[in-house]
């Protein structure tokens, strides 16, 4: 049983026939889950110990973050857990499938998934990643945040052979100024989706200063549910921003989907 979106996903792609009985509801959620038709053949759960207990699992997968309270519950009502920490490389996505399938009892397959991956990534990307003429593009999410170094979204920047911006600003994880965003001035300026409804903390994204960094270059739309977690979906991430980068390169404005008829 899992109980945490990451954790759901690599639980699908590697556990045996009728080896997962549950995931979370958040799997189920598209803008944040890259397998939420899948997600939905399995018995959804909240992540509470409750019903984790009803369920009477041998073993519960989580994240490192999920709810503390819930994690101690269950350990002493003698049910397994195994927690799983955030990926902050491309090359812990590796580890992070070595772990699953150790957890299952899976580890040919996770194997195999390795090899693919790494197969797969090593066809994408340069190993000397990007050089110093590559576009330089910056992560602009709600509240300002942007991702910089020792982040999977840096890297997945690198292996599109973009350049991260505020990185090279000097810019780890955390909130990033509209005028530092303005005097950075990237080619490209990657935005999240939005969610539904309104949220002051998503307004800045159509602030006038992005826009105006939006007209002068190409903007992409990030799909949130391929950089969420560290999973092989990582792979239609760096293929997106690969697709940009070259939109970048050409001077072409990107299409829409309404212009291409989608």
């Amino acid at each position: 049983m899992s109980i945490n979106l990451c954790t759901d996903q690599l639980a699908m792609l590697l556990a045996g026939e009728g080896q997962l009985i549950s995931v979370s509801r958040i799997a189920l959620d598209r803008r944040a889950s890259a397998m939420a038709d899948e997600a939905a053949h399995y018995v959804i759960n909240s992540g509470r110990a409750e019903e984790v207990h009803v369920m009477r699992p041998d073993l519960v997968v989580a994240g490192v973050y999920t709810s503390r309270d819930t994690v101690a519950m269950l350990r002493r009502l003698g049910i397994e857990v195994v927690l799983f920490d955030i990926v902050e490389s491309l090359d812990e996505v590796r580890t992070r499938i070595t772990e699953m399938g150790e957890a299952l009892g899976r580890q040919a397959e996770a194997q195999k998934m390795v090899a693919r991956f790494d197969a797969d990534l090593a066809a994408m990307r340069d190993d000397d990643g990007p050089d110093e003429n590559a576009p330089r593009a910056a992560l602009y999410y709600a509240n300002g945040y942007t991702s910089g170094k020792n982040s999977l979204a840096n890297d997945i920047l690198a292996a599109a052979g973009l350049r991260n911006a505020p990185a090279e600003a000097g810019y780890a994880w955390g909130k990033l100024p509209l005028e530092i965003l303005t005097m950075i001035d990237p080619d490209l300026v990657i935005t999240s989706r939005r969610y539904p409804g309104g949220s002051r903390a998503e307004e800045v994204m159509d602030h006038p200063v992005v826009n105006a960094l939006r007209g002068q270059a190409v903007s992409a739309a990030l799909t949130d549910q391929d950089w969420v977690c560290g999973t092989p979906f990582v792979l239609r991430a760096i293929s997106d921003m690969s697709a940009a980068r070259r939109r970048v390169e050409a001077d072409e404005p990107e299409t829409t989907k309404s212009e291409a008829g989608g």
